[in-house]
């Protein structure tokens, strides 16, 4: 395999490694479907050795993959509850439930961690072991506990495709639409989808914590996973001892309409590091204008390429789409360091040589489909924020465009849509103990994000963190100021002064990487 090949998956093995949400895909290295819900707790000598008891749950040892190939140790079970709450005796769902044992348990604290994936759509089951590193000060005296949301994961997930097994044709409109209502229709066979929203989301959190037999339980949510975090800290506050939130989406948020303006924002400051470089800016030249130029080319006239498929090694053929570019640049665009290699991607495909970025879309557009519950998002955003959807005039000149929120208001039109809360989009306002974190060059939830957020939170405090994309808990010295915050909740008194050593990710200047 060429060298500058070698390069490009090593920076993808990179991303997943390090959990870049979006790329996720990773199962349990044991498919546990053998855990229950059990009903009242048993004495301990009833219960086999093999099988432990956490409240009124029995759960057996499981094991959870990282992206080494090592596993992590757990206690998996099952715990039932009905789809609809109004309809008790009707159809049920077993969520999904992982548990980590605090690792000093005869000393472990009696309010465990919940961690909330993000997506939406993503499992909490399927997500955590990649950002188990950053829970390693927290894990010696707290158990976390890890639970599928309703239609993710193996809580009844709701998977399917809304593409047509390619990319050529991935900007068509009506072709989406109808593959939308093919999904819908299957899905509708085995799920309400009115009934798999953040509201009933955190019913089910709520249930999970009382078969616990825990008062109060610790929060960490990641982007999504902090909306869900704010409506549990909203209808049960006496039972939310702190919040964790890392790149936090606002209530007051419409999902839909963040996407480009946010991008290009993030971009003006990554793209910034290439410009402030004498090589790179010499070599390179300015990456925002090469970008847009290589978007004006495919626009025009999207060409023919061929490349070799990193999975099979075997040449391919396809033609290559302006979109497929700015969905790419997207991706990338969450974790900084990786982004990195755009300037040269996009320089090396003004001059025509298309190779390497095809191969990697094709790539990762083949890995994305199987990270997210697509049912799932849809019944979420549609539901919280499909009528607030809209294009907007200034997001025409943006690298995405209104592409993503004409899609998403049309798709939403078909899609049942559940009730939500009438103030649901109420900022939350609560004296519980909060920590809300945010990576400054996030290219969907940056920093004012944060600000709006904490404004309302009197025990809160907003920590931004020096050239760091979204999902930012595992950075620097993160995990010790995140285990100290969950142990005495009091974010304000935290001594952040180690985050100042976070350094900014030196630009590509060529696949050898950057200008020594």
């Amino acid at each position: 395999m060429p060298r500058k090949y070698r390069i490009l998956l090593a920076i993808v093995v990179v991303v997943a490694a390090l959990g870049w949400n979006q790329w996720q895909r990773h199962r349990p290295a044991a498919d546990d479907d053998t855990g229950r819900a059990a009903g009242p707790a048993k004495p301990a000598t009833a219960v086999p050795v093999s099988r432990r008891s956490y409240g009124s749950l029995v759960f057996e040892p499981c094991a959870l993959s990282v992206p080494t190939g090592a596993s992590i140790e757990a206690q998996c079970t099952t715990l039932q509850v009905p789809e609809d709450a109004a309809a008790p005796k009707g159809r049920a769902i077993a969520l999904n439930i992982a548990w980590l044992p605090a690792k000093e348990e005869s000393n472990a604290a009696e309010d465990p961690v919940f961690f909330l994936a993000g997506g939406p759509g993503q499992s909490a089951v399927q997500s955590y072991p990649q950002l188990d590193p950053a829970f390693a000060e927290l894990r010696k005296r707290r158990h976390v506990v890890l639970v599928d949301q309703r239609g993710t994961g193996k809580s009844n997930p709701l998977n399917c495709s809304v593409s047509d097994g390619g990319l050529e044709h991935e900007d068509d409109l009506a072709t989406t639409l109808a593959l939308t209502e093919t999904c819908r229709d299957t899905l509708s066979k085995k799920a309400d989808l009115r009934l798999y929203t953040t509201t009933e989301a955190v019913r089910d959190l709520d249930a999970v914590r009382t078969a616990l037999g825990v008062d109060a339980i610790n929060l960490v949510g990641v982007s999504y996973g902090t909306r869900v975090a704010q409506q549990y800290a909203m209808r049960h506050p006496q039972h939310t001892r702190s919040i964790v939130l890392d790149s936090v989406v606002p209530n007051t948020l419409v999902l839909g309409n963040i996407f480009a303006r946010n991008l290009d924002d993030a971009l003006a400051l990554q793209f910034g590091q290439c410009q402030r470089d004498a090589t790179c800016r010499e070599k390179l030249g300015d990456p925002r204008g090469e970008l847009d130029t290589l978007l004006q080319t495919l626009r025009r006239d999207p060409p023919q390429v061929r490349y070799r498929d990193a999975a099979t090694g075997e040449l391919a053929q396809t033609r290559l789409q302006a979109s497929q570019v700015a969905g790419l640049v997207r991706m990338y665009a969450y974790m900084p360091t990786v982004a990195t290699l755009l300037p040269v991607l996009i320089h090396e495909a003004n001059q025509g040589r298309y190779e390497s970025l095809t191969a990697l879309i094709h790539m990762l557009y083949g890995q994305l489909e199987d990270a997210m519950a697509v049912g799932m998002q849809f019944s979420v955003v549609c539901s919280e924020d499909g009528d607030r959807i809209a294009a907007s005039a200034s997001d025409a000149g943006t690298v995405l465009g209104n592409m993503l929120t004409d899609f998403m208001a049309a798709q939403c039109k078909v899609w049942p849509r559940g009730q939500v809360p009438d103030d649901f989009h109420r900022p939350l306002a609560t004296p519980v103990p909060a920590l809300v974190l945010e990576g400054e060059y996030d290219p969907v939830t940056p920093p004012h994000y944060g600000e709006e957020v904490a404004a309302t939170l009197p025990n809160g405090r907003l920590l931004v963190l020096r050239g760091q994309g979204h999902n930012v808990i595992g950075a620097g010295c993160m995990p010790k100021l995140f285990a100290q915050f969950v142990e005495k909740t009091d974010a304000k008194a935290l001594d952040a002064r180690c985050l100042d050593s976070l350094a900014y990710a030196q630009p590509f200047t060529s696949y050898n990487g950057w200008n020594p």
